[in-house]
């Protein structure tokens, strides 16, 4: 009785009744040139004489590649025409594999191209196609060459935050593609504004609750739709545009969810707290979450290590309810902002994290419900290119109130409330459009640095400090003070850098706008200051006439 045909490892062998069944051949212990053969129960070794033993050959027939002598034991066998059979079928086989493969790979594409488009239309403004296909579009830009970028944050996400649709959050990133520098400006959500329209609080209050004004939630309650927020989004941009003096292209507004994913999509990220505080800082505004259980704002100072809802509880820390080591409220909680943007940008460039399609739109899948912007798809991609091309040491956080303390100070508001106002008047931003017109031609590097001048007038003509002191002032330098000194045989202008090297960037600014200016570090005798630099002021000579500074 022919018994039925067995596989080892895919391949077929044959026998008939005549013939003893070979010994099982475990998986895997079939050699080469099948001198030896492995048994469950020990090893069988024969001798290998060049031509395969019948059973041999049923084995190895359906393999390609056989020599002569095997070749021809098959013909005689008539096996040819059946191994003929099996190339074609394994022939149909490997195509339908290929096929196979080629549909997969499509439908991933495809199922990645559908989420992005999907992804990518609750978020950016346009066809999500031209992520993809179009070339890098040129971003809009103002007179200086800057793509200006208004960050508005409100609380929706927040079921449990009252008045959730305040922007808290208001910071304007500028980039110039051209030096490759950003300045990041807080606005300070306390600043008193006069309102496009009126609202429960009347036609002024502050700027913070321009977005909610502007959405009508203050009005009745009317429905709030995205048309809603875009216009509610765009007329806080122009408020914010009029007041600070920016011309802005475009906002991003998100929601604390928002920190929380971008945050923990790049595993996390690492910042430096600098608290005068020797404990650090602690916040228990957020701590009736976990019924005082716990501390979801207290850090050391020094480097920290923050997840996602790490940096959601420190990005809106200001010590609202008892804690310490944020003295300055809204301003610390803004510089922590800073920080914490600056720390994702790095951290998701460094680990190429925007390089990969899938990291992408797994983001924006999250981050749809919770971000919305008018940046249009075809500007993504140079957006993005240029985020790439901009490093940290390029980018200059800009803290208001003390990088020019001349300009906005603190106080009670007409209705009663603690607010931020200009020094100069309650609402002249006059020192505020000068001071962001300097970051915006460029000195952003130089008011960082947070330099101070003293201005002397060593020359002994009337009025020759003031009149330098105003063109420092013009480019973003804070002056210290303007005084007279005993007259003497100075240069036109000479520049005392008495930072120790520490303010660089203050330097280059004050030579530059000093035309032919000589730079000392030791102050002359019967000089004092406490500012970082002093310039002494010396008489109008041919020299410095013919150099063209017209000031002094």
């Amino acid at each position: 009785m022919v018994q039925k045909r067995r596989t080892i490892d895919g391949f077929y062998y044959y026998h008939s009744a005549a013939q003893s069944e070979p010994p099982r051949v475990p998986r895997g212990t079939v050699s080469q040139s099948m001198a030896a053969v492995a048994i469950d129960d020990g090893a069988v070794t024969q001798q290998d004489t060049g031509v395969p033993t019948p059973w041999q050959e049923e084995l190895m027939g359906p393999i390609d590649g056989l020599d002569a002598n095997a070749e021809l034991t098959l013909k005689k066998r008539g096996r040819v025409k059946g191994a003929k059979k099996l190339k074609s079928l394994r022939r149909r086989i490997f195509g339908w594999m290929a096929l196979l493969i080629v549909v997969v790979i499509l439908g991933t594409l495809g199922f990645v191209g559908y989420r992005l488009f999907a992804a990518t239309g609750k978020v950016f403004k346009g066809n999500a196609l031209s992520i993809l296909l179009a070339p890098e579009t040129p971003l809009k830009t103002d007179q200086y060459g800057n793509s200006n970028i208004l960050l508005l944050g409100t609380s929706e996400s927040d079921p449990n935050h009252p008045g959730a649709e305040l922007t808290d959050s208001m910071m304007v990133a500028s980039i110039n593609r051209q030096t490759h520098r950003v300045f990041l400006l807080s606005v300070p959500r306390d600043l008193w504004v006069t309102y496009a329209k009126p609202c429960v609080a009347g036609y002024s209050g502050k700027i913070n609750a321009v977005y909610e004004c502007a959405l009508g939630s203050n009005l009745g309650g009317l429905s709030t739709t995205q048309n809603d927020e875009a216009t509610a989004e765009n007329l806080t941009a122009e408020k914010v545009g009029s007041v600070t003096g920016i011309n802005i292209q475009y906002v991003v507004h998100m929601n604390l969810a928002v920190i929380q994913k971008v945050v923990d999509a790049v595993g996390g990220i690492d910042i430096t707290i600098n608290s005068p505080d020797p404990r650090g800082i602690l916040d228990r505004n957020f701590d009736w979450r976990c019924n005082y259980k716990c501390y979801l704002v207290k850090y050391p100072n020094g480097p920290v290590h923050l997840t996602g809802t790490d940096a959601m509880w420190l990005a809106q820390a200001r010590n609202d309810s008892g804690g310490y080591g944020l003295p300055r409220g809204n301003f610390d909680r803004e510089e922590n902002q800073r920080k914490i943007i600056m720390a994702t940008k790095d951290k998701a460039t460094s680990i190429g994290f925007l390089a990969n399609p899938l990291n992408v739109i797994n983001l924006l899948d999250a981050m749809g419900a919770n971000l919305h912007t008018n940046i249009d798809t075809s500007e993504v991609k140079t957006f993005v290119t240029a985020i790439k091309e901009i490093s940290n040491q390029n980018i200059t956080s800009i803290d208001i109130m003390t990088d020019n303390p001349n300009i906005l100070t603190t106080g009670t508001g007409p209705d009663g409330s603690s607010i931020v106002r200009p020094i100069a008047g309650l609402e002249d931003y006059s020192g505020l459009q000068a001071f962001t017109k300097q970051l915006l031609k460029g000195n952003a590097p130089a008011i960082g640095e947070a330099a101070s001048v003293d201005v002397l007038n060593g020359s002994g003509a009337p009025g020759a400090a003031a009149q330098v002191g105003d063109t420092l002032s013009g480019v973003g330098i804070v002056v210290n003070r303007e005084a007279n000194t005993i007259p003497g045989n100075y240069p036109h202008y000479t520049i005392y850098d008495i930072s120790g090297g520490k303010k660089p960037n203050t330097l280059a600014l004050l030579k530059s706008t000093l035309s032919g200016a000589s730079v000392q570090t030791n102050l002359p005798a019967g000089v004092t200051s406490t500012a970082s630099f002093v310039v002494i002021v010396g008489p109008v000579t041919q020299a410095s006439s013919a150099s063209g500074t017209s000031a002094g």
